[in-house]
Formats: structure tokens, sequence, C-alpha cells
């Protein structure tokens, strides 16, 4: 087994390692106001209930929106948008209609007022299950209601934030599903 010989790193950048998952967008939408946001700091919390967690910063305009109407929508967007899911992360919704400037179209929620979001392979509804700590972290953790998901491709090459704008671009699935206990799948 090969041993890696390790070097001093700077803390403030071991997110480039350890960043959860792909790239999401999230949609939100209160009282005729709607937003859209790039985001790579979530996480799942439960399986069932199905819980997740994501800090949205008070800065961003999606932050009031999702906190006044306790909803949203997970949209996760495939390779092909990558370049709109920056510039959705380097625009405000304050100032601009983020759907209409990067051509994105929706459909309604069925159990959320959020849209989905139709470039996006899944989409998935949430409802603010727990409010606790967004006063203090700005982190919200959200219970997925609806879930919403296209048949193929089955698995979409989805994008991960690496740091320094540069991204990298799901591989090759392997399966190992032979070495795990059946209540752990």
């Amino acid at each position: 087994m090969k041993r890696y010989r390790k070097h001093d790193f700077p803390v403030e950048q071991v997110r480039r390692f350890l960043e959860p998952g792909p790239i999401v967008l999230v949609s939100t939408q209160h009282r005729g106001q709607r937003d859209v946001m790039t985001m790579g700091w979530y996480m799942v919390l439960e399986f069932s209930p199905s819980l997740l967690a994501c800090c949205i910063s008070r800065g961003n305009h999606s932050h009031a929106l999702a906190l006044r109407s306790r909803q949203c929508v997970i949209n996760l967007p495939g390779a092909e948008l990558v370049d709109s899911v920056v510039r959705i992360g380097n625009s405000s919704g304050a100032e601009i209609d983020k759907f209409e400037a990067f051509g994105l179209t929706t459909t309604p929620g069925s159990a959320v007022q959020a849209p989905l979001i139709d470039q996006c392979h899944s989409s998935f509804e949430c409802r603010l299950h727990d409010d606790s700590q967004v006063r203090g972290y700005d982190l919200f953790i959200w219970e997925v209601v609806k879930a919403h998901v296209a048949r193929v491709p089955k698995l979409p090459q989805t994008v991960h934030y690496r740091g320094d704008g540069r991204f990298m671009v799901s591989g090759p699935d392997i399966s190992r599903r032979r070495l795990f206990k059946p209540e752990m799948l």
C-alpha cells in the first residue's frame, strides 16, 4: 500500500480537499420574489426523515427568502451547466433575475412554492426542519419532502468545486456493494 509524504499546508485551504459533494443550485421564493444561488456547503444529516444542512450566508439575497418562506429547492446541475453555475454564484438576486439572466426555466414545486430548475438533473423540494442554528451560524436544516430525478442519465456528471476557480467533474462509477452489510447500503 502506498504511503504519502506530507507537508504543511494552509489550513484556510483544506476545503480544496474536503468539499462535501457536487455543487448545487438552491432556488427560493417568497411573496413574489425568487432567487437562485450556487452552493457547495451542505451535508446529509439523516436518511429518514431525509435531512440536509446547508450554510446560506445572510449576505446572500437567498437567505431572507429561505428564512421567510421556510422552503427551498435544492437542484443538482450537470457538468454542462458549470459556466452558468459560476455566473450565478458571482451575481446577486437583489440586482438581477438570475433565472432570466442565465436562461433557466422553471417548474412550480408540488410541495413547496420555490421553483424546480428544468435544466437540472434532480430537484429536491425542502421545508425548514430546524432553524435553531440560523441566527448564530446561517445553518439551515432542511427536510426533503419531495424528490424529482431524471431517469437518464442514471448518474449525471456533476461538478465539484476545488477552490481557486477550479472544478473537478465526477468520474467513473466504481462499486464495492459486495463489501457492505445490507443494512448499511
